[in-house]
């Protein structure tokens, strides 16, 4: 069975290390968790009784997946910060709006003649947050194949997709080491070798693109020219929509998420937000007093989600036949992959799928259950304030069993 193309292969270092340096709320928390399985003594009220004792704010609840109905809850409507849930809103809104196939361009232009490009040979970004330097090597490789192998110009960037705000807005408060700067034209997620976030993204993508067409025997004359060419020679493709939220939810990358709702905002962050509340407010009566983001990763603090409205938002996408398999798949599995979360509770092995998140003081999950009788139910849990992941997954396992 062929499962991928050539174009979208990345070596197995590079993936791990692009994932595990833009999760953000990927403290390695959720490798880590520890938690028992609660004593059958605690009600899921004194849970929340005891929780809400020590200053944590909860929106928690568990719905029957088939028909809706509420079968525990406490708070449900309190909207809290809810981390990296978030792109549960924004990656399954994106996928209804631009369809799982979907693919962002990375345009070529110049005026190419035989084999030459006379004058300036320009890469516009288009959005696309998979732009690796693998992948930017067989963009040279298409390029060769076309014919180019000399410019008598100079190579130029071209990031006039998006609008010149890199940092979302509300991520005044979050840590610099976990807050990408976000361009439409990105080269490794806007990191380094090392994995750390560059403070110019657009020198990085210069010499990344520089090298490798060099390396490929593509070669620059440099001769200065004053003229922009508007004749394209190629787009170059991203992977397809659903491989991209695959890794957007598996590995919580902030980066992709905030690169694809700008993008799919023309360039703009507000314009991203609204199209994604207008999906809401059209197809599930979510007025933008539910669907409080100013983000789509989570990262921001001025975000608000209620258990209730992650709810929804889950029950509806497991019921799309349109797009709800693609979704479901990018979701983490207990006991699954990528990571196996370190739970004392074999029961919870692959029944139970899920995003978490984490910010300082903000500790969520929500996801679907099977239960031991292959019924399934949909749940949320938010938690503000000095709690942890025990706090969380010790009241999942308690519903799970």
């Amino acid at each position: 069975m062929k499962i991928a193309t050539r174009k979208y292969l990345l070596p197995i270092a590079l993936v791990a290390a692009a994932a595990l340096a833009v999760g953000v709320h990927a403290r390695g928390r959720a490798a880590t968790t520890m938690a028992q399985a609660p004593g059958p003594s605690e009600t899921f009220d004194a849970w929340a009784q005891r929780l809400e004792a020590r200053g944590v704010q909860v929106s928690a609840g568990i719905w029957d997946l088939q028909n809706g109905r509420l079968l525990e809850s406490h708070n449900p409507d309190s909207a809290l910060l809810p981390a990296s849930t978030t792109k549960i809103i924004s990656t399954y809104a994106i996928l209804r709006i631009w369809k799982p196939d979907y693919e962002l361009k990375t345009g070529v232009y110049g005026d190419l003649s035989g084999n030459i490009v006379r004058g300036d040979l320009i890469i516009k970004g288009g959005g696309d947050p998979f732009l690796t330097s693998e992948r930017i090597w067989i963009l040279a490789q298409d390029l060769k194949r076309m014919g180019v192998y000399r410019v008598t110009g100079r190579l130029r960037l071209d990031q006039s997709a998006f609008d010149n705000q890199r940092y979302g807005p509300g991520w005044e408060n979050t840590s610099s080491n976990t807050t990408p700067p976000v361009t439409a034209l990105a080269v490794n997620f806007n990191r380094d070798e090392t994995g750390k976030l560059v403070s110019d993204p657009d020198a990085l993508a210069y010499t990344t693109f520089q090298r490798i067409f060099l390396e490929s025997g593509i070669n620059f004359e440099g001769i200065q020219t004053s003229a922009t060419s508007k004749n394209k020679i190629m787009d170059f493709p991203s992977p397809p929509l659903r491989m991209l939220i695959q890794d957007v939810n598996k590995f919580s990358n902030n980066f992709m998420a905030e690169t694809l709702l700008k993008a799919l905002g023309d360039g703009s962050w507000p314009k991203g937000v609204a199209k994604v509340q207008s999906f809401y407010q059209s197809n599930y009566g979510l007025g933008p007093d539910k669907i409080r983001i100013t983000d789509a990763s989570g990262l921001s603090k001025d975000n608000r989600l209620s258990a209730r409205t992650l709810a929804v938002v889950l029950r509806g996408a497991w019921n799309d036949f349109e797009v709800g398999p693609e979704f479901q798949s990018s979701l983490k599995i207990i006991g699954g992959e990528p990571w196996k979360l370190k739970i004392k509770d074999p029961n919870l092995a692959r029944r139970v799928r899920c995003k978490t998140g984490h910010l300082s003081g903000v500790d969520t999950v929500c996801g679907v259950i099977q239960m031991p009788d292959g019924k399934l139910r949909v749940f949320a849990i938010l938690l503000n304030g000095q709690a942890n992941d025990q706090d969380v997954w010790e009241q999942v396992s308690r519903w799970a069993n």
